[in-house]
């Protein structure tokens, strides 16, 4: 089933437009993106590896994904973990680190990032999204990031330092 989206302005305004994945966004229009930063009781982070078929094969990330129609951005991030890694977060433990307007041809977003503790780490992967999982420190998070194996977007160095 093809994801719905609800559409909205560089203000973060809902409009009354909705567009199925896939569907070209005009410049002044934009749909919800969540990126979620887990860390554990151990100041570790859950990065994921992408699987080799998706978009920037097989590189480390935090878990992410774009909003449904109806959902909030902290519902979306929620949701994303709950689908790729069989977590359940809770809105308590979170901290929106940002929200920032990215511009990409025909799809712009609104990108937002979230913070999320947990003791959780009974995880279960997503085949068709997730390759791998692990647990990792600010350091190795920085090493994979130098050696251009982990895809950073907007408020990586903030989200890695706090």
């Amino acid at each position: 089933m093809k994801e719905l989206w609800d559409v909205y302005n560089f203000r973060g305004k809902k409009l009354d437009k909705k567009v199925y994945r896939g569907e070209r966004l005009k410049d002044d229009e934009f749909h919800i993106v969540v990126n979620s930063w887990i860390k554990n009781e151990d100041n570790k982070f859950l990065i994921t590896q992408r699987v080799a078929t998706k978009s920037f094969p097989l590189m480390w990330e935090t878990t992410g994904g774009s909003g449904l129609s109806g959902e909030t951005p902290i519902e979306s991030a929620i949701r994303e973990v709950k689908e790729e890694l069989g977590i359940k977060l809770y809105k308590k433990d979170s901290k929106l680190i940002g929200k920032t307007l990215r511009y990409y041809d025909g799809c712009p977003d609104i990108l937002y990032v979230f913070s999320f503790t947990t003791k959780n780490d009974n995880i279960k992967i997503q085949k068709e999204e997730v390759n791998d999982y692990k647990w990792a420190s600010k350091e190795e998070v920085l090493e994979l990031y130098k050696n251009n194996k982990f895809a950073a977007n907007a408020f990586f160095l903030d989200a890695i330092s706090k």
